[in-house]
């Protein structure tokens, strides 16, 4: 009796859990799932939706590369600038950073390296940050130096008299947007038609491409734009 007795108390403690495992197999989450919703964690089988909101299984934390966030704000850390604005280079020699320096120029000041296709913005301490540029193509490189006579968020586009006889096809004038060649930000060097921009063209940081302007990554541009000031000094070499 005791044999049968045991034998019947196995068999009830199997049912359940078969009954509770058939109750959870319609969703596939099991009991592992409401412990994700409870605490955020799971120990069973189950996994969140995935990412793309269709059900695919989301990806292995290690597989996720980390978000470069760092590279969005200003260096030391100020206020994002607006994530839709952003456009990356490919190579990564031309991010943002701050090397020695102890080139010509004060604090302050902005130098532009145009062989080496970088900009300094000169700190104290002997220090720079550096920012990855375009430059002018062959023919339209030029040296000297100017000072930042005006700054524009966004600017509009009016392409110049010359720069429409060698492109008819351009446009005669674009508003400012993310699709406007200007970038996020245009700071106006002297009385000349030469900017430091933004790009809506981001791979073509570390190139000769331009018409003589100063060409950088949007993020890189409008943290450049918020440390500047009119009237600062721009030395091209």
């Amino acid at each position: 009796m005791r044999a049968r007795s045991g034998m019947a108390s196995i068999a009830m403690v199997v049912a359940l859990s078969a009954g509770a495992t058939a109750q959870a197999e319609p969703g596939r989450y099991g009991g592992g799932f409401i412990e994700f919703l409870m605490t955020g964690e799971g120990t069973g089988r189950a996994r969140p939706i995935g990412v793309d909101g269709y059900g695919a299984p989301a990806e292995p934390r290690a597989a996720i590369a980390p978000q470069p966030s760092a590279r969005f704000a200003a260096l030391p850390i100020q206020q994002a600038p607006e994530p839709s604005a952003v456009a990356r280079a490919i190579d990564s020699r031309f991010s943002r950073q701050v090397v020695a320096y102890d080139g010509p120029g004060r604090p302050g000041g902005i130098v532009i390296d145009t062989n080496a296709k970088f900009l300094y913005l000169i700190q104290p301490a002997g220090q720079a940050i550096r920012y990855g540029i375009g430059v002018g193509r062959p023919g339209f490189v030029w040296t000297g130096t100017k000072t930042i006579t005006a700054k524009r968020e966004w600017p509009d586009w009016t392409p110049p008299a010359e720069m429409l006889r060698r492109r008819p096809d351009l446009p005669r004038h674009m508003a400012g947007g993310p699709g406007n060649p200007l970038g996020a930000r245009a700071m106006y060097l002297g009385t000349s038609l030469f900017r430091i921009h933004g790009t809506n063209e981001p791979h073509t940081i570390g190139q000769n491409v331009s018409s003589g302007c100063i060409r950088m990554m949007n993020e890189d541009v409008i943290d450049l734009y918020e440390r500047t000031s009119v009237g600062t000094r721009v030395e091209v070499i």
